[in-house]
């Protein structure tokens, strides 16, 4: 075996060591660019995102929107996949076991891992399993009401829920909004009869159809039924008026600051996920939410973009598990 030199070629080598330590030192800079680094063919096939909620669903509408801007920043298709079921938990566990090459995310709300934990018996998959690349974006819920409901104010509502019960849909047990039915029901006193379905596209059908009366669901899915005045919204659960429906109050206003809730839409991939795959998403996730395109669909939605990662996204999902994990063992919730 040859190491490449020998005493014959001994007179040059100090300028070729010069080289290569030259060339290491650009390499290692180079490295230290998350779009230059040693696995630069990622991606090299079709990503999938694994939205753990239904189609139609603002997660979901979300997902393909940001699918199509990075379709085109790294030039692989990214494809919606819907795998909705037990609040969240069939999608997530579904990525946490998947191989950990950057080529199934997760696109998730964050009660998967903010409420679930204390809501059910038992999690399949460990927070440990899964890494988080962003939390994108945010959003209110909206309180709203079927055709059928008489009430024009949440007062109003409150008084009649309170004389006949009422039944509320949610996107699905370990849902923020079957949470605030809860503490609905307990601040108010106020009878409701909660009623989960498998994501907020079917919940708001549920509220037109008249199989419930009433709604607390993300404001992205109630916005259209609103506008077209086919539902009503009689509160929203955000610090402010959305602007989308600046005449509609929020909780605090009306006195319930208990029922402010936001709702986190999360970017995840398996934990063991190379870090310059999962720099490359980051940095193309971050240009996504910088486009004007793309910040215009969102407040389209009624959401606001967050791109938060490190500290300031681990601090949040803390906080707001920490403030779940209360409401529910105050309100005694659990799902089997």
């Amino acid at each position: 075996m040859t190491t490449g030199f020998s005493k014959k070629n001994a007179p040059g080598a100090s300028r070729r060591l010069a080289l290569a330590a030259a060339a290491c030192a650009a390499l290692c800079l180079a490295l230290g660019s998350p779009a230059a680094h040693a696995d630069a063919a990622y991606p090299a096939k079709p990503v999938k995102f694994i939205t753990n909620f239904p189609a139609g669903g603002p997660l979901d509408i979300l997902g393909r929107a940001l699918g199509d801007v990075l379709q085109k920043e790294l030039r692989q298709p990214f494809v919606v996949d819907n795998r909705p079921g037990a609040g969240g938990n069939i999608g997530a566990d579904l990525v946490a076991k998947s191989p950990p090459d950057g080529y199934t995310v997760l696109l998730s709300i964050d009660s998967t891992f903010t409420i679930n934990p204390h809501l059910y018996a038992s999690m399949p998959f460990a927070a440990r399993d899964l890494k988080p690349l962003m939390i994108f974006s945010s959003s209110g819920l909206g309180f709203g009401v079927g055709p059928a409901v008489k009430a024009k104010t949440l007062p109003e509502f409150i008084a009649q829920a309170k004389a006949e019960p009422a039944t509320f849909s949610s996107a699905g047990n370990g849902s923020p909004g079957h949470l605030a039915a809860g503490i609905f029901s307990t601040a108010t006193g106020a009878k409701v009869t909660h009623v989960p379905y498998k994501g907020n596209a079917p919940a708001v059908m549920a509220l037109l159809g008249g199989e419930v009366q009433a709604g607390i669901l993300a404001t992205p899915g109630l916005l259209p039924q609103v506008q077209a005045g086919k539902l009503r919204a009689l509160a929203v659960t955000g610090r402010q008026r959305s602007p989308l429906l600046p005449e509609v109050p929020t909780v605090g206003e009306l006195g319930l600051k208990d029922l402010e809730f936001e709702v986190l839409y999360l970017a995840m991939v398996p934990a063991a996920t190379p870090e310059p795959v999962v720099q490359v998403l980051r940095q193309s996730l971050q240009k996504a939410l910088a486009l004007p395109e793309v910040k215009a669909r969102l407040a389209s939605l009624d959401m606001v973009a967050l791109g938060e990662t490190g500290a300031p996204a681990a601090e949040r999902l803390a906080a707001n598990q920490a403030r779940y994990g209360r409401i529910v063992k105050a309100t005694g919730m659990k799902v089997d």
